[in-house]
């Protein structure tokens, strides 16, 4: 019988690595999954749902994501302001028009599992409009 080991907290967040994303061409979905699955750390032998052991992930050309089907005229967001009334629906046209990094974040933000350490693994994401943007900020 072979014993199994947990690795701890501390020693999971010193093996974290950068990849990056290019988005340019890339079904938005598929994007969001990948990035999802690395924020996670599901790609490594030491993965556990219970610790946080993801790496780091940028995604660049936010702005060039394909997205399937009819989507751009059909999908919509939903978001409400807690008041009577308060539910507003935003096309994702005018989403892409106005952030596209916004809409790269929430497809990869939803696809995250929704418990404590969702919120520190999103923290490990940054999306730029485009290639040029990144490598500025990279350098920095």
């Amino acid at each position: 019988m072979q014993n199994t080991s947990m690795i701890s907290t501390n020693a999971a967040s010193n093996l974290r690595k950068r990849h990056t994303l290019d988005a340019k061409g890339k079904i938005l979905g598929r994007l969001a999954t990948q990035a999802a699955g690395l924020l996670r750390g599901k790609h490594k032998t030491i993965f556990a749902p219970s610790i946080d052991c993801g790496d780091f992930v940028i995604v660049t050309n936010a702005a060039e994501v394909a997205l399937s089907g009819n989507k751009m005229e059909t999908k919509a967001y939903f978001s409400h302001s807690g008041y009577a009334r308060g539910a507003k629906m935003t096309p994702l046209k005018r989403m892409m028009e106005k952030d596209p990094r916004k809409v790269v974040y929430l497809a990869v933000k939803r696809m995250l599992p929704k418990n404590r350490l969702s919120d520190r693994q999103i923290t490990r994401l940054r999306i730029f409009k485009g290639a040029v943007n990144a490598l500025k900020q990279s350098a920095n």
